[in-house]
């Protein structure tokens, strides 16, 4: 079975924020009752564009994505980028070279059904150690945005300004 969900709901909460407050999602769940027949695997970015609202119920749009952060998973995987393929995966289980070099804690960032880039640090980053989160992890350098079946106005309208909906 494969169940398709946005990395905060699919990564193990245990080695997030969600974690230490003593939230659970469901791919923690499943490890805990699959173990090593769960195999959780997450998505990266550094920038491109997305589909998703400015708040909840909001209109889809198509919205550029900020580049990652300085101390941020998918700010190292873009330098990784910079000197070999811009899109690749990483094997995080047990004993790998790759799991034992991204151990260390770090900001990772989750983009899902709401994307605020105006607050982006507070909103979308959270301290994670991403071999405790995901046995994989594909990384895209650069994404394109999913285009909805019902495409609203304002997603046709492309790339707002940040200073949509004022116009200052």
């Amino acid at each position: 079975m494969i169940v398709w969900a946005h990395n905060s709901h699919l990564g193990d909460a245990r080695a997030t924020y969600m974690g230490q407050v003593g939230e659970l999602n469901l791919g923690q769940l499943v490890r805990e009752h699959y173990g090593g027949q769960a195999v959780n695997v997450g998505f990266t970015t550094h920038t491109g564009t997305v589909t998703a609202a400015s708040d909840w119920g909001g209109e889809a749009q198509r919205m550029p994505v900020r580049p990652s952060l300085e101390g941020s998973y998918e700010r190292l995987f873009h330098q990784a980028a910079q000197d070999g393929p811009a899109n690749f995966w990483l094997d995080l289980r047990e004993e790998s070279l790759a799991a034992e070099a991204l151990e260390t804690e770090r900001l990772e960032r989750a983009i899902g059904v709401i994307y605020r880039p105006q607050t982006e640090r507070m909103s979308h980053y959270f301290e994670a150690r991403l071999p405790r989160q995901f046995d994989f992890v594909l990384h895209f350098d650069e994404t394109q945005a999913l285009e909805p079946l019902e495409r609203s106005s304002t997603w046709e309208r492309g790339e707002l300004p940040e200073t949509y909906p004022s116009g200052v």
